[in-house]
């Protein structure tokens, strides 16, 4: 998990150090307080998860945003997600699945705007989120509530 966080962060900095010349470039602190913030908020799904009771996750990925925030926000929710998907997997169907797809949802509309510097933190936490061991399939209630926590972060997250 290490060796993947390393890598993680180096590709975050790289990829934000041409920067993009744009305005929007802050991340909220709270969005920088580690994986237990986005658990504690996720607590919430399918309502409006917020970070710190104020945040929706979808303002944690800011468009410019500065390569060590978009480590930070990356390291946090790749492990908030694997957390999700360990507990997920363990009981599918149960309330884990939909906050690891809330988590997802709320990743891909903050993404949906800032012009593709957060594609590599989508596809690390899809690969988190969707993982199974020896890829077996994930079970039908696995999907259908992680599903349902997508549509829900992908409205309002």
């Amino acid at each position: 998990m290490r060796t993947a966080l390393a890598i993680f962060t180096a590709a975050a900095i790289a990829a934000t150090a041409g920067g993009c010349g744009g305005t929007n470039d802050t991340t909220p602190v709270a969005c920088l307080d580690g994986p237990g913030a986005y658990l504690v908020a996720l607590r919430q799904a399918p309502g409006e998860a917020r970070i710190g009771g104020e945040v929706p996750i979808s303002d944690c990925l800011a468009e410019n945003q500065k390569g060590g925030d978009l480590a930070g926000v990356g390291a946090a929710t790749v492990s908030a997600a694997t957390e999700l998907n360990a507990e997920a997997r363990a009981k599918p169907g149960g309330a884990a699945n939909l906050r690891l797809g809330y988590l997802l949802g709320a990743a891909q509309r903050g993404a949906d705007e800032t012009g593709g510097i957060h594609a590599e933190l989508l596809r690390r936490l899809s690969a988190a989120a969707r993982y199974s061991p020896d890829n077996m399939p994930l079970s039908p209630a696995f999907t259908r509530a992680y599903r349902r926590g997508y549509d829900a972060g992908n409205a309002r997250g």
